[in-house]
């Protein structure tokens, strides 16, 4: 197991609580008391899964999640809070959340809901590393090379990158794009998919005129092909 949770809770008992439980699950647990930590170790730390309490001082849980995504990092992000209407976990998912607890809550059901959202990484145990021809992707680590070399990718064409490579030989609609990697809703005009395809092909591809590896699909999206 050894997957890598980060929990921004700033209730102590509770953080306790659960770092104690998910550590004798197996996971590697790191905790923040408020939003601003918790955004400060999202960012600049690995994490298999974030999980959030809403209600944080200095930044709270809808800000934080929105703000990591923005920060273009697509770790899953589970909610976690006292609030029960359905408006506040409908917002939560429209920021990016990828799941929704509400306290007080059963630990096991807890339990399942990490698993569940653990179960969509692309590899487990410290694995996460893609190889593509002369390509190499390492998600652990944020890492990209060519031929051994460094390929320096910014925040959002690594996710870009991710996204397609854990879709490899799938075509991909703009709309699939934009909603699972920028988190815009479906039908929303916008050519900033174009623009970072183009930019991952001019410092991937052999010949970014010809592309090998990010295909066009006329009138459909694109496809990745290994």
């Amino acid at each position: 197991m050894n997957e890598n949770i980060l929990l921004v809770e700033d209730e102590e008992a509770l953080r306790m609580t659960l770092t104690d439980r998910l550590r004798s699950e197996g996971y590697v647990v790191d905790f923040a008391g408020d939003g601003e930590q918790g955004f400060d170790k999202a960012t600049r730390l690995p994490f298999d899964l974030i999980i959030l309490d809403v209600m944080l001082p200095l930044r709270n849980g809808f800000d934080l999640c929105r703000d990591i995504r923005q920060a273009g990092l697509a770790t899953p992000i589970l909610l976690l809070t006292a609030r029960g209407q359905t408006v506040d976990k409908v917002v939560g998912l429209k920021l990016g959340a990828d799941d929704y607890v509400t306290k007080p809550f059963d630990t096991l059901e807890l339990m399942a809901r990490i698993e569940a959202l653990l179960r969509r990484l692309p590899a487990r145990a410290g694995q996460g590393l893609f190889q593509f021809g002369p390509v190499r992707i390492d998600v652990r680590g944020t890492k990209v090379t060519r031929e051994g070399k460094p390929v320096y990718l910014s925040a959002r064409e690594f996710q870009l990158l991710r996204y397609f490579a854990e879709h490899a030989g799938a075509t991909l609609s703009r709309d699939d794009i934009l909603r699972e990697v920028w988190g815009y809703d479906a039908g929303t005009y916008t050519r900033t998919v174009d623009v970072h395809v183009a930019g991952l092909r001019q410092k991937l591809e052999k010949d970014p005129k010809n592309p090998e590896l990010i295909l066009t699909v006329p009138g459909l999206g694109y496809r990745f092909e290994g």
